[in-house]
């Protein structure tokens, strides 16, 4: 697929279209789009030293096939999604969105790493009135969301 058409779906799509793009063997690979990194913290893991430790878990866990997504917030530094229990071929996406509306205009996904069974995304900012999820997504398809917070 061209660079050009990739662009074009990005745009159209989201980060669900993407999905089906994703390599089909589980290299883990962090993947971003729409205006993704536009915000401070964006592009950092949640395990750098300023935000190491003030992050927690927001929502119940949700499941699908036996795999876990979680959802976590720090008001100091956004969130992120992590899943755990996974197969291979499935990503961790946190999708955020820059109003509050709940409508994703950027993102970020983390494939699962071969050898283990979890992955967790870099640090989306839903601070100052904007909004994120978390999504676990297996072969293209979405397994399972939390909520918009």
């Amino acid at each position: 697929m061209s660079r050009r058409s990739l662009r074009t779906l990005l745009a159209a799509g989201g980060a669900a279209a993407v999905l089906a793009l994703l390599p089909a063997s589980a290299v883990a690979a962090p993947y971003s789009g729409g205006n993704y990194g536009a915000y401070s913290m964006e592009g950092q893991y949640p395990t750098i030293s300023s935000c190491s430790g003030t992050f927690r878990q927001v929502g119940g866990t949700k499941y699908a096939d036996g795999m876990a997504l979680k959802y976590f917030y720090s008001d100091k530094c956004g969130s992120f999604a992590r899943i755990e229990n996974s197969r291979s071929n499935c990503a961790a996406v946190l999708e955020r969105s820059n109003n509050g509306t709940g409508r994703a205009d950027g993102w970020v996904s983390e494939t699962v790493d071969p050898g283990i069974n979890y992955a967790y995304t870099k640090i989306g900012n839903n601070l100052n009135g904007r909004v994120s999820r978390a999504m676990l997504t297996c072969d293209g398809h979405i397994m399972a969301t939390t909520a918009w917070y």
